[in-house]
């Protein structure tokens, strides 16, 4: 497969180790692009809910594509969120082109670009951290009866639909949420004089620009989305972001490759191996 070459990438909200995460879909979109900045943001792996009984095997796989970019000397950014805020007591934490942080700044052709998960903002995360993690759990449940109720739908022709995106569009107190969100993360990146703010955690992609509220400038918000129902990531190429959202009809069934998937997925084991290794030598 022709990997296509992208700038930047952003991804976020993956839940590995949840039944609602889309390990196989992303694992195709991994497979399928040569970045040169990768930037995980925030809840790739679900710690809240993780359980030795639940890690299939794609989601190891993504792992592996993950730590592969690495061992290409492809820098990664690992940013903290608060499905996997655990990790944030190595936060600054170097590995060759990994490393592990609560936020990053970087220059985008010039431009000042302000990323990090977005939690910090959820009241419910700052004085409610049981009511947030009752919350995950009732999402992947609603998830998995969704997935059932798309099962159903496909068979007899219908299209799928999405429980949760339909509940955020219709309850006012979730669009209001949203927008708060927004408007918050762009007051705070106009104050500190950002070009670009990019978040993640509410599991809704966008890219707008965003007025501030007592109208000194504006700024470029744009948030990842997720891959567990919008299935999306930022791209930035050519002096352009854009979401990109995966559609299965631009991948071949999985039979395509398979001698070279194969041999990727070999070569990503052993240097997951690798790097394992060397983060213990590091951590200890």
């Amino acid at each position: 497969m022709v990997k296509r070459e992208v700038d930047i990438v952003v991804i976020s909200d993956v839940h590995l180790g949840t039944y609602g995460c889309q390990a196989k879909e992303l694992l195709k979109y991994l497979k399928s692009i040569k970045p040169k900045i990768l930037i995980l943001n925030g809840d790739i792996i679900d710690i809240w809910q993780f359980s030795k009984s639940y890690w299939p095997e794609s989601h190891m796989k993504v792992v592996r594509r993950i730590l592969k970019f690495v061992t290409d000397g492809i820098p990664v950014y690992y940013l903290t969120g608060n499905h996997d805020e655990m990790l944030r007591k190595f936060a600054d934490f170097n590995l060759g082109s990994f490393q592990l942080l609560n936020k990053v700044l970087l220059t985008v052709d010039g431009k000042k670009a302000w990323v990090f998960h977005g939690d910090v903002f959820d009241v419910t995360m700052q004085h409610s951290k049981w009511l947030a993690k009752l919350g995950a759990v009732g999402y992947d449940t609603l998830i998995m009866i969704n997935h059932v109720v798309n099962v159903c739908l496909t068979a007899i022709g219908r299209q799928k639909m999405s429980f949760s995106q339909k509940v955020k569009g219709r309850v006012k107190e979730a669009v209001k949420f949203i927008n708060h969100f927004e408007q918050t993360a762009a007051d705070l990146a106009i104050d500190k004089g950002y070009d670009y703010v990019l978040c993640g955690h509410i599991h809704h992609a966008e890219i707008r620009q965003i007025q501030g509220t007592d109208r000194a400038g504006s700024v470029l918000y744009l948030n990842s989305g997720d891959w567990v129902e919008s299935l999306t990531a930022l791209e930035y190429l050519n002096g352009e972001w854009k979401i990109y959202k995966y559609d299965a009809g631009n991948f071949n069934t999985e039979a395509e490759d398979d001698d070279k998937t194969d041999a990727e997925d070999l070569d990503a084991k052993m240097n997951v191996m690798d790097l394992l290794e060397r983060f213990k030598q590091e951590t200890h």
